[in-house]
């Protein structure tokens, strides 16, 4: 991972007006919570060429800052310079008092998950007692998701729902909203 700055310091880079935020995030995410002034372009979306005229510094924002130093990596390889990230993402400018945006009635997809694999559990318990125990696999096949989820750092759950209808809506602000660079 690259070069980094602190939720203070991408405060001063905002207030000053010489740097383009970028965040990563999928839109129902960047949706429910996003630093103000952030353009959302989702990691999967990401096109270098379509940074590659930026001048000056383009900071990189996710959830924790995992997804930004991918993006970061990702611009860097591309030969565009001036790229950043900020350390602890969206969460840690949030616990630094930055302001954000927020929107009502946005379930994070951290909670779709948690709904989805909590109601397959059940399901396939239900199922086990009721049915067949060959239901019971079905929970077991969760919780091994979720195991593999906490361990690797990547939730295919996640990924899945990131996909669904409701979730795939087009990112909030346009390229160029964030800091006056062009």
């Amino acid at each position: 991972m690259g070069a980094t700055v602190t939720p203070q310091q991408l405060a001063e880079r905002l207030a000053r007006g010489d740097c383009r935020l970028i965040d990563v995030r999928t839109p129902i995410e960047f949706r429910e919570v996003h630093v103000a002034g952030a353009t959302n372009i989702p990691l999967d979306q990401l096109k270098p060429a379509d940074l590659a005229g930026a001048t000056g510094v383009l900071i990189t924002i996710c959830r924790s800052g995992g997804r930004g130093g991918k993006a970061c990596d990702q611009l860097t390889a591309a030969g565009i310079t001036g790229v950043v990230n900020v350390e602890g993402g969206t969460e840690a400018c949030v616990e630094a008092g930055l302001p954000v945006v927020r929107s009502a009635g946005v379930i994070s997809l951290e909670r779709q998950v948690r709904i989805a694999a909590g109601s397959l559990v059940v399901v396939g318990v239900l199922l086990g007692v009721l049915v067949h125990p060959y239901w019971l696999a079905l929970a077991g096949f969760v919780g091994a998701g979720l195991v593999f989820a906490g361990v690797t750092n990547t939730c295919g759950m996640g990924l899945l729902l990131a996909k669904m209808p409701w979730n795939n809506t087009s990112p909030a602000n346009s390229i160029g909203e964030s800091c006056a660079l062009k």
